[in-house]
């Protein structure tokens, strides 16, 4: 094995090494660890794996769980590679028309890389891929002797309906991914999701620490249709992909025509000292790029779902407005239910999204918009562009929907549109975008209430037919920015279905979660930090009339982990309770630039039922020496006083609804936890 080249790359260093038959790999360390690099005993991994139909399977009991490792991969050799302005592209080919083009971007103020692979037919003859790796990187770890046992963690985070973002680590030992006792067989742990909800199962990341070295690297894959990671071994060396899922897992092949080219989703990677939390704070730097300046300020919000519950109308909108009037709210969004025909509820009628301007709105949807504005707010309103439920007329407009095997994919109150078609994009122009511009809607939350499954036909396959529709989903959210200037667009699927940095990257910001009132929110709410921007994460704290005056603290300060949704019963707070909205938005205000671009540290020890929790936790989001301090305890035992490493000599700003005792000394934040189910924010600066 030899250097190739070697390329600093701010803190990063990126080496790609060959071997004496030119097959060409590369090595990411932290630049200042070049010198902890050893010498082993491995392979290449190759930069690219590739798999066509019709190309031998891998060996090494590998066939059926990968089809990685094949030779076809092992046939591409170094062609070129050169960097110009801040791209590196390797070229590689095979000698018989084959062509990869491996891209890695980077300039500074980057954390991390951006990865993506082109695939070039310069054959005669159509090439039907069906493995093509965004991101392949091996020879993990260089900086621990043999096969690192012991040594090595993965990380990954699981996700569920209300249960977003939960980290699992597990030792490679316990993957079963130790190296065989000859190096033959192959070792593969591969997981991914299938599907239109890409965040179904996992999300699109994963991690591998050397923890004696204390080092960890981490990759992310931005791809809102089904994907797949795979953990590889056969040597010392432990391999981390990323791709578009396989023909094996996700149906998906592609048709290359001579002459044409197909690129990979791209994805992020990084490498830094330290744990899985660092590592993914370095990740989101390419999530806060993609943003492209807006959010400048991030905004108060409140959504009426859980004040009508799915029942708007002109007269109750009117309400709202009034009583939300000089609070210091941004927008008011209109939740479902206001295109409901008499008798049928808001989850059986969406999709025609004809305005009920009879009974709900007599006088017009946009007087309601109008009003909305008069009283000192942008308004916003709710969509599910692009399924159809059972009782709209659309739900019969086959020609429009997606089919599988011939029949119209269909989940008894769900069907979905085929927005890989025009006469589609023209009627979400009509009903969805000419809506917003005509109306005078600011503001659009697109929700997502069912999965379209292993994918829809097309001449390629399943796979194929759903990363298409996909990517028309990505077209529509472009074409309502377009359409609409100014517009705030909101990413829901059932809460956190589709929290991947495509779909991010189109969106302003994102529901975190469907935990609306749940005593879980800020244990979902901090583990989204290690994998959405909290600038994108719409944290809800619903108020009841009912509330204690602690519950409606636990339930604002929650939204400090992001950024701040109101909804309930606002009509009929106490005064003194409305106090304590006012006392969060201000707080909130005061400290929104600290969410929008600090880095995040997690502290406190909670326990693994989320439903029922028990523990503590903090969060300490830093920016330019100030930090925002966000503390809870849950059930069962926590300590009586917790010591966090912050930022900054003063105490600028406490909330809290114990009189809990606060302190700086020596640069650590002294705070008192008194109760149960309590929370504490603090801001600190100079």
């Amino acid at each position: 094995m030899t250097l190739l080249n070697r390329y600093p790359l701010g803190d990063l260093l990126l080496c790609y090494v060959t071997n004496d038959r030119q097959q060409v790999g590369m090595l990411l360390i932290p630049a200042a660890m070049e010198g902890d690099v050893l010498e082993k005993n491995w392979a290449v991994e190759p930069l690219v794996q590739l798999h066509a139909r019709g190309d031998q399977l891998p060996n090494g009991y590998g066939n059926g769980h990968t089809l990685a490792t094949t030779t076809a991969t092992e046939r591409l050799r170094l062609e070129s590679q050169q960097q110009t302005g801040d791209t590196i592209e390797t070229v590689l080919a095979d000698g018989t028309g084959r062509t990869v083009r491996h891209r890695v971007r980077w300039h500074e103020g980057l954390k991390a890389l951006r990865v993506s692979t082109v695939f070039e037919n310069r054959s005669d003859k159509p090439i039907v891929l069906n493995l093509l790796s965004s991101v392949n990187l091996g020879m993990l770890t260089p900086f621990t002797e043999g096969d690192a046992s012991g040594a090595l963690r993965v990380h990954r985070m699981r996700s569920a309906w209300s249960a977003e973002g939960r980290l699992q680590t597990d030792t490679v030992e316990q993957l079963h991914l130790e190296r065989s006792w000859t190096g033959h067989a192959l070792r593969v742990e591969k997981f991914g999701q299938v599907g239109s909800m890409p965040v179904r199962g996992w999300f699109p990341f994963a991690a591998v620490e050397d923890t004696h070295a204390g080092v960890c690297w981490a990759m992310q894959l931005a791809c809102p249709s089904s994907w797949q990671m795979e953990l590889r071994r056969r040597d010392d060396g432990l391999c981390m992909m990323a791709s578009l899922a396989d023909e094996d897992y996700g149906h998906w092949c592609k048709t290359i025509q001579p002459g044409e080219s197909f690129e990979s989703p791209e994805a992020a990677l990084t490498v830094c000292r330290g744990g899985v939390d660092e590592a993914s704070q370095r990740l989101l730097t390419i999530q806060r790029e993609n943003l492209n300046g807006r959010m400048q300020e991030l905004p108060v919000l409140f959504n009426e779902y859980c004040t009508t519950w799915g029942d708007p109308c002109h007269d109750n909108m009117v309400r709202i407005a009034d009583t939300l009037r000089g609070h210091g709210f941004d927008y008011l969004v209109m939740d479902a239910g206001w295109y409901a025909k008499d008798g049928i509820g808001w989850s059986d009628a969406g999709g025609d999204w004809i305005p009920n301007e009879t009974t709900l709105f007599p006088k017009g949807l946009k007087a309601t918009a109008d009003y909305i504005k008069a009283a000192g707010m942008k308004p916003g309103i709710w969509f599910e562009a692009e399924n159809v439920a059972g009782s709209s007329d659309t739900f019969r407009r086959e020609d429009l929907l997606l089919k599988r095997d011939g029949t119209v994919i269909d989940t008894a109150n769900r069907r979905f549109l085929d927005l890989r078609q025009e006469a589609v994009h023209a009627h979400l122009e009509e009903r969805v975008i000419g809506l917003l511009r005509d109306k005078g809607f600011q503001y659009v939350k697109i929700d997502y209430n069912c999965c379209i499954g292993v994918g829809c036909d097309h001449p390629d396959g399943l796979g194929e037919g759903l990363r298409q529709n996909m990517q028309g989903t990505l077209r529509f959210f472009r074409r309502m920015r377009e359409a609409v200037p100014g517009l705030m667009i909101e990413n829901c699927a059932s809460g956190g279905h589709r929290l991947e940095p495509s779909l991010m990257g189109v969106s302003d910001m994102a529901s975190f979660s469907d935990a609306h009132e749940c005593p879980e929110i800020p244990i979902i709410a901090a583990n989204l930090h290690r994998l959405i921007l909290p600038a994108q994460s719409q944290i809800w704290a619903v108020v009841r009339a009912e509330d204690s005056l602690r519950r409606i603290n636990y339930s604002l300060v929650n939204t400090f982990l992001g950024v701040l949704c109101l909804s309930g019963d606002v009509e009929h707070l106490s005064p003194a309770q409305w106090a304590k909205v006012d006392e969060g938005i201000a707080f909130f205000k005061a400290v929104r630039h600290i969410i929008g671009g600090g880095v995040s540290a997690f502290h406190g020890q909670v326990s693994p039922a989320w439903r029922k929790p028990e523990g503590w936790q903090a969060v300490c989001r830093t920016l330019a020496g100030e930090t925002l301090s966000v503390i809870h305890t849950f059930g069962g035992e926590h300590p009586a006083e917790v010591r966090l490493p912050v930022s900054g000599k003063r105490i600028l700003r406490v909330m809290c609804s114990e009189n809990n005792r606060v302190r700086l000394e020596g640069g650590e934040l002294a705070v008192e936890l008194k109760a149960p189910f309590e929370a504490v924010a603090v801001y600190t600066g100079d």
